[in-house]
Parts: structure tokens; sequence; C-alpha cells
């Protein structure tokens, strides 16, 4: 259909938003990019509920093949729906029903079950809590760490240096965005050898360094060097993760 795609993201400069924006790029899909900036609490609006029920970005829209527009949210859907709606000659993916295919899968759930989950709470305990909880931090950076252990000793088995088959695919995507922020979460990527390879291989792709600056371009391995901008980063954030953490528990 001549109106397809028709893509809008609604994304913020968070590792969940930035893997969909390196998959556009990785496929070179035309697309257009509204900034949701969850800071200011715009993902709970009415006009953005109606794309994402759960008032959480990345959200899509499309021109179905109906005709119809359609609706993706949660990264992993989003993934894929990219990779089985356009990406036919399986730039990030892998054909249906392959080995590869299933392996691709089970490192994008261990991502959205695994990686991201941990590792949102340890930046949550370690960067935002009002309270410096020790076994709270302990308990999520030690478990992303054991995520990390996972996947370092994954790639050194791979001969490709990608996370599964011999090019980059959904697998890679879904997990770069929490690699390159592990400092922020208190993982040292110097304790992951093969981790560390690996995402500067990612980086080093033209569609990856140009999809983690979209929306904006926060450098944040180069501002995690400088305490000031953490701590003073850290303070802001808690104020209104706090704000949003007392607005969905409906109490005043």
């Amino acid at each position: 259909m001549s109106d397809r795609p028709n893509i809008i993201l609604y994304t913020d400069a968070t590792p969940n938003g930035i893997k969909i924006t390196i998959a556009l790029e990785e496929l070179g899909l035309p697309y257009k990019t509204e900034h949701v900036d969850i800071s200011t609490n715009r993902q709970k609006e009415d006009w953005f509920l109606e794309i994402n029920p759960n008032g959480r970005i990345p959200a899509l829209t499309d021109t179905f093949t109906d005709g119809s527009p359609i609706r993706l949210f949660e990264g992993g859907s989003i993934l894929q729906y990219l990779a089985e709606q356009y990406d036919k000659d399986h730039k990030i993916s892998f054909p249906k029903g392959s080995r590869e295919s299933y392996e691709m899968n089970n490192w994008l759930y261990w991502q959205h079950g695994g990686l991201g989950p941990m590792q949102g709470q340890a930046n949550h305990f370690f960067r935002y809590a009002p309270e410096k909880i020790k076994y709270g931090i302990d308990r999520y950076i030690n478990e992303s760490r054991r995520l990390y252990r996972v996947l370092d000793t994954h790639l050194s088995k791979s001969k490709s240096g990608y996370i599964v088959g011999d090019h980059v695919s959904l697998a890679d995507i879904t997990s770069f965005g929490w690699v390159y922020w592990a400092g922020w979460a208190g993982v040292d990527i110097e304790e992951f050898p093969n981790v560390k390879a690996w995402e500067a291989k990612m980086t080093a792709r033209s569609a990856v360094d140009k999809g983690k600056d979209i929306p904006k371009k926060l450098n944040v391995k180069e501002k995690l060097k400088d305490p000031n901008f953490a701590e003073k980063y850290a303070k802001q954030a808690s104020e209104w993760i706090m704000k949003g953490m007392k607005d969905d528990s409906g109490t005043k």
C-alpha cells in the first residue's frame, strides 16, 4: 500500500525508548517522532492513553495492511511488529521458523522479563529512592550483574560478536540501551569484557549511534564521569518519579 509505512513513534530518551529508534534506523524506514517527556507525566494524558492504556513509552502508530490505523505498545511487541511487517530481507531478524529466529526470541524475552526490570529496579533503589535501602540496592544491582554475567558468557561463544547468528538482530537491539546505561544502575561494564566489546561493536554501527540519540542526545556515559551531574540528575528525576508513584497509587 502506498501509505505504508506511516509510522509515528511516541518516545523518550530511555533504554526502552531508544531500542525502537535504533530498529527503525537499522531498517531505514521513514518515521516521525513525538517526544513524550516522561518527567512531565505526558504519558499519563488522555490522548496518549488512547495509544497505550498502560501509560508508558514507547508506543507507535502506523497504517496497517487493511488501511486502518494500528497502535502498538510495549517494546517487544513493537520490535516484533517492525520485523514482521517491514524486515522482509531479515536485516534485524531471521526467517520465521528458523533456529536463529527462536534463539532471537529467547533473548528478546530475556531482556523484557529480566534485564530491563531488574536493572530498572537497580536504577530506582541506587539513584532515585528517597531512602537508601541497602537490601534493595544490593538485591537489584547484584541480580543485574548476574544477568550481565549470563550475557557475557553467551557472547564469549559468539563467532560473529552478535548475540544470535551472523548479524545484528532484535536480540542485540533490545538489550543495547540497558547495557549503554549500565553505569547509571551501579553496574561496572569493565567486569564483563565480552559485553563491553559487544557494546562497542553496536555503538560503531551508524544506525545505533544515530538511534540512541533520538529524541534527544544525552551523552550519558560522558556525563556519568561528572559526580555533580549524577547527583543533580538523580535528584531531579527522583522528584517526578515520587510524584508519579503517588499519582499512580491514587492517594492524595
